[in-house]
């Protein structure tokens, strides 16, 4: 389970503070007393979760892009991390065939320069490298890919993060060998995932934003590709995965230095639309209706994630059941314009423990 103890006063860098997820992660630490240091650019909205939990007051906020190397080294440098959970990205597949380089640039070199300021750190011990499920080479099959199935991605986004899988591997192999771990001192993990959903992502081309917007503006919800099928997850659920794979790398590094799959089961695939429909419900208001496809860009279908290996290694699973998830998310946003985020956020992450340490 999740450990307070293990994170009270840890000194954490969170790059990626300022989105989703890693808004999430550091409230999370924050509320078991770990010093956070966010490196990140601007939030995207001001109704991000970012901005609404008022973080920026709570933690050490540095702006900055993951692509500046020498500004990145300044902050390991002047605050000494002692773990580093890497989450900056380029993460949308729609926006990446619009900019596939700038994509390369921030997912793939990103990550290896946060890999270089580690391996160039006295005082960081150990790295969990957030990537994606789409880091797979997907063949539309019925099961789950597994930590060994090889690297690919159809698109820019997608192939650009099956490019940082293999820079991973390579620098764990090439610096931060497992088996010289008594040498090197430091231990790197990568953590795949994907369809996280949860209160304050405002993103586009996301289902739930996308949904809530359109639920707020009184506009019909369109949905892009219907049929496509996802195994959905609460972004509470994934980061409860993070923290415990960062705990397990200090307990023994030598056998977690490695990659991971964190999905729900295969009884949690759901499709666009039945999950859209389930939304809509759980919000009270709303209209679904079939897109119209203006592009011909690829969209996959079908894709989701064996985590056997998680849940026997590291005693990990996906708790949170669909109505669960549901009712997490759409408190979130029916609430943001009238109460406060944080005490939100932390009355969410309160109600999970329960789950978390059963």
């Amino acid at each position: 389970m999740v450990d307070p103890e293990y994170w009270k006063n840890k000194t954490v860098l969170v790059t990626g503070h300022t989105g989703f997820k890693g808004s999430w992660l550091s409230i999370w630490l924050l509320e078991m007393k770990a010093r956070i240091i966010g490196y990140g650019l601007d939030p995207c909205t001001p109704r991000d979760n970012y901005v609404l939990a008022n973080l920026a007051s709570k933690i050490i906020d540095v702006r900055g892009d993951i692509r500046d190397t020498r500004r990145l080294r300044a902050v390991f440098e002047q605050y000494s991390p002692e773990v580093v959970f890497h989450l900056a990205a380029q993460p949308v597949v729609g926006i990446s065939y619009d900019i596939p380089v700038e994509t390369y640039e921030i997912n793939v070199m990103g990550t290896i320069n946060v890999l270089e300021c580690i391996r160039g750190s006295s005082s960081c011990e150990m790295g969990v490298i957030i990537t994606s499920d789409k880091c797979y080479e997907n063949r539309e099959e019925l099961w789950g890919y597994r930590e060994t199935d090889p690297m690919g991605g159809y698109d820019p986004y997608s192939s650009s993060k099956g490019a940082a899988e293999i820079a991973i591997s390579a620098w764990r192999r090439s610096y931060f060998n497992p088996s010289l771990h008594a040498i090197h001192g430091k231990a790197i993990a990568s953590a795949r995932a994907g369809n996280v959903i949860g209160g304050g992502d405002w993103t586009y081309s996301r289902l739930v934003p996308d949904c809530v917007r359109s639920i707020e503006e009184d506009k019909t919800v369109e949905i892009r590709n219907p049929k496509a099928t996802r195994p959905w997850q609460h972004v509470l659920d994934l980061t409860a995965g993070y923290l415990l794979l960062a705990q397990k790398l200090a307990e023994d590094p030598v056998k977690y230095s490695d990659g991971w799959n964190f999905g729900p089961e295969q009884g949690r695939m759901l499709s666009v639309w039945g999950f859209a429909t389930r939304l809509i419900a759980r919000y009270g208001k709303g209209k679904l209706e079939a897109a119209s496809q203006t592009d011909n860009r690829h969209e996959a279908v079908l894709l989701s994630l064996d985590s056997t290996k998680a849940r026997i290694e590291l005693n990990w699973k996906s708790l949170l059941d669909i109505d669960n998830l549901m009712d997490l998310t759409v408190d979130w946003y029916k609430k943001y314009k009238y109460e406060s985020i944080y005490e939100i956020c932390t009355a969410q992450i309160n109600e999970f423990f329960p789950l978390n340490r059963n």
